[in-house]
């Protein structure tokens, strides 16, 4: 059977209009002859959506029981009975009651596209789970309801339903979104500009990646191998050297001339050859890239063109950025060079030659040093010398019995002998010391420089050459393999760096206190121009002033001058060395740390403004949460007794005393309400800023447990008291105290059953007194009694109208602020126990702030 078609209608937010898309497309479909039905559309009160349904044929739910309320899920039996050809089905990302078939939707409908059946759903941005983080950051809110992205990118067809802020939040005020008294809640909540452009923004991201994906399967399946020029993607080519930052610049230039562009970078190792790039420059040129919004890629190649037209191609390349040749014009005739056989070799890519400052100068290469020591040398030098003479002196012993070539392959031996003993200088002394003695003892005319024989001369010259060559070979292999094994130091301790500034908690100390013990050195300072910082005395007006950002070690250098090494890591910063001069062949190692240490300050930056922005986030959350509950908790029991207050003014209607008293009695309830509101948001940003007077003192728990019941009204005198008459006073603020009562109380008379009302029980427990408030309601899972604590939380509400949700918050605060806790237990038989734990007045272990206050 062959499965069908998912189509998804993907939004930023609620209310862009993509269950209206979708029953659009569903109309569209029936029209032509489709069987369509609705499997399950959710209008939630707005009514174009209720009569976009039209006549369409509905699938009857099912009622499922969860944790005391009903809920309406799709009925997935029934579906997959009557077979349609296409199923509507909303809000994919929506997690299904305990006890149905599937926990997600989204698993309901993969059972639909097995069975053959095409159906088209709805998604909003927020719900993808690899953005959960993100979109918690950027909305402040952690989404509960989530789906795996790989879910989406298997949909057929994903359209998205856009709709920009203001046009949302205009359809918000005008009622067609929410109703009217959550209107104020969400418009200055989840559904601010701010908010519905950074979700905007994540949906057409995602929504362009999704086209690129389909872009490169449709190039594999056509078998296109150019680019398709439906996006700019500029790539520039580095060669490790100082030119680099022009090229970076001069293809992020041309990338932002298209409206739509990628910049990448990319460097080119040579598989078959150490020399590599400057890395101090590589990592700038990382750096510069990266801020100018483009990545930075290295790949390895034997073939450097070819290396370099493959990324592009595979990277969907359209333009491609090159620096001019540096090589000198007799180089240039030998060899085409990289940009000239790129440009060749390029097809539809178009290629920029671009000149540079370092043009016509050739690159600057380190004076190799010998790979052996100079012990070795001279040693290979003595036996050139003093070898040579015994060796030939044993040949003239036996010339009558051997021939020349015989002669000429012992002489070998002994120059490939002093080849590994001393290296090239002292093999080529010692081959043509070698090729001198062979033809003045060993050729005719003998004791002379002269050749008679062809044969000879030409045996004697290739002597001569393969000695130099194998000379030179063994020289290169040596000195190959102390490069590989200088690269491979380097590397690793390059790569150890890197480690200490990605993941160390001090990455600038960590990094320079690694520098210090490589290279022996008695302080490593990092040092920053400060303009704002007053003149040394003697320095010059030109003279910069600096100022010490970190520092390992001894007395450290102030400036650059004072010490033996300064080693630019940008326009502004310094990396400063003092106990010795520094190499010249470890220069580009003390680069790599410099170039390490501008982005350990960097990240040392970022810290710290997040650090410093992180309190304003906070803030910016609790205000939101707070206008949320002003504009709906603070203005009902206003409403209540302005109405309440207004009628009994009102001289034109007479009213019964009956009727006077319930306006009074509600006018009054709806005040206390209030008053209790304000005074527990007042309360709490005290908590907050850490101003809140506590003045504790000895109380007894059968004085302030009544006072807190009767505030409860007729709903306290159901909670039953068992308070032993022995039970010691707490330390304790009695208003505190109170409040704390009946905020929690207040919970458990609301999700009590009727029949089963809270019970307080008080107990002593080892120098403290525990007041346990139990109640036989639906509890609180585990897993959520963290979140219980926090501000404007109501878990287990099914009417989120009622409360804003600060009673536990602020009672938990207020207990520790008493130097007590409140801390949640499940119910034996099920339900929640609030323990209150309070220091008791006559304990021994009292600190002396609480025996002060008592």
């Amino acid at each position: 059977m062959k499965r069908g078609e998912l189509r998804l209608y993907l939004g930023a937010a609620p209310g862009v209009g993509k269950t209206y898309a979708m029953l659009s497309e569903a109309h569209r479909r029936a029209g032509r002859g489709a069987d369509v039905v609705i499997g399950f559309v959710e209008p939630h009160g707005r009514q174009a959506v209720a009569e976009r349904i039209g006549d369409l044929e509905v699938i009857g739910s099912i009622t499922v029981e969860d944790d005391g309320a009903a809920f309406e899920e799709m009925d997935v039996d029934a579906v997959l009975a009557r077979r349609p050809e296409v199923a509507v089905v909303d809000e994919l990302a929506h997690s299904n009651a305990a006890g149905c078939r599937n926990a997600k939707r989204w698993q309901d409908v993969h059972e639909l596209l097995d069975a053959g059946i095409t159906v088209l759903s709805t998604l909003n941005i927020q719900h993808l789970d690899f953005l959960h983080d993100v979109v918690a950051q950027v909305t402040g809110v952690e989404e509960r309801e989530t789906i795996p992205d790989e879910v989406v990118r298997d949909a057929e067809q994903v359209e998205l339903v856009d709709m920009t802020p203001e046009a949302l939040r205009r359809r918000m005020a005008h009622g067609n979104v929410f109703t009217p008294e959550e209107i104020d809640a969400a418009l200055g909540n989840y559904f601010r500009v701010g908010n519905l452009t950074a979700l905007r923004e994540l949906a057409l991201l995602w929504l362009a990646d999704k086209v690129d994906e389909q872009l490169e399967r449709y190039r594999a399946e056509q078998g296109i191998g150019g680019p398709l020029e439906a996006r700019e993607r500029v790539v520039v080519a580095l060669a490790g050297g100082p030119e680099g930052e022009t090229l970076i610049r001069r293809g992020a230039r041309i990338a932002g001339r298209g409206k739509v562009a990628d910049l990448l970078a990319v460097y080119v190792t040579r598989s078959d050859d150490l020399a590599d790039g400057d890395p101090a420059m590589l990592a700038k040129h990382r750096l510069l890239v990266e801020g100018l919004g483009g990545t930075f890629h290295q790949v390895a190649g034997r073939d450097v063109p070819e290396a370099l037209l493959d990324f592009a191609r595979a990277k969907g390349a359209t333009q491609l950025v090159i620096g001019a040749s540096r090589r000198g014009r007799f180089a240039q005739i030998l060899s085409p060079g990289i940009g000239v056989t790129v440009t060749s070799r390029s097809g539809p890519i178009d290629v920029h030659l671009v000149t540079h400052s370092e043009v016509g100068s050739p690159r600057r290469r380190e004076r190799t040093k010998s790979a052996l020591s100079s012990t070795r040398r001279l040693t290979g030098f003595g036996l050139a010398i003093f070898g040579l003479p015994p060796v030939t002196m044993m040949l003239l012993l036996l010339r009558d019995q051997i021939l020349l070539p015989t002669d000429v392959l012992v002489v070998l031996a002994a120059v490939i002998a002093v080849t590994l003993v001393g290296g090239l200088w002292p093999a080529l002394v010692a081959a043509t010391a070698g090729f001198l003695q062979l033809n003045f003892f060993f050729t005719e005319p003998r004791y002379t420089l002269i050749i008679a024989d062809l044969d000879e001369v030409l045996a004697l010259v290739i002597f001569l050459v393969v000695a130099v060559s194998v000379s030179a070979m063994v020289d290169l292999a040596a000195r190959r393999s102390r490069d590989a094994a200088r690269a491979s130091a380097d590397a690793q301790l390059l790569a150890t760096v890197a480690g200490s500034v990605l993941g160390g908690e001090r990455p600038m100390t960590a990094l320079l206190e690694r520098l210090r013990e490589t290279f022996g050195l008695d302080t490593v300072t990092v040092l920053e121009r400060d303009p704002d910082a007053p003149q040394r005395p003697g320095a010059g007006s030109d003279d910069p002033a600096w100022r010490i950002v970190a520092t390992v070690g001894k007395q450290p250098a102030v400036t650059p001058a004072d010490s033996d090494a300064a080693v630019p890591a940008d326009d502004d910063v310094v990396l400063v060395l003092s106990g010795q001069r520094l190499p010249a062949a470890d220069q580009h190692i003390a680069e790599a740390f410099a170039a390490q240490a501008a982005i350990a300050l960097r990240q040392q930056r970022l810290a710290e403004e997040a650090a410093a922005v992180r309190p304003l986030t906070e803030a910016d959350k609790m205000r939101t949460a707070l206008l949320a509950a002003v504009s709906h908790d603070l203005r009902t029991p206003l409403a209540s007794a302005k109405a309440s207050v207004t009628s009994l003014r009102n001289s034109e209607i007479a009213f019964s005393d009956d009727d006077r008293a319930e306006l009074l009695a509600t006018a009054d309830e709806s005040l206390d309400r209030l008053s209790r509101l304000v005074a527990n948001l007042l309360d709490m940003s005290r908590l907050q800023a850490g101003v809140l007077g506590v003045s504790s003192t000895a109380v007894g728990l059968e004085e302030v447990v009544p006072r807190a019941l009767d505030e409860l009204g007729p709903q306290g005198r159901a909670v039953r008291l068992h308070i032993p008459e022995d039970l010691p006073a707490v330390v304790a603020d009695p208003g505190l105290l109170e409040r704390i009562l009946v905020n929690v109380l207040a919970n458990a008379l609301r999700f009590s059953p009727g029949d089963r009302p809270p019970v307080i029980t008080a107990s002593r427990h080892a120098g403290s007194v525990e007041l346990r408030m139990v109640d036989r309601g639906p509890g609180i899972p585990e897993h959520q009694r963290d979140e219980m604590f926090l501000p404007f939380q109501r878990l287990g509400d099914r009417n989120k109208h009622t409360g804003v949700g600060l009673g536990l918050a602020l009672s938990s605060g207020l207990a520790e602020a008493m130097g007590g806790t409140l801390r949640p237990e499940t119910t034996p038989g099920g339900g929640l126990t609030m323990v209150l734990t309070l220091v008791s007045a006559d304990a021994p272990g009292r600190t002396a702030a609480q025996a002060e206050l008592v």
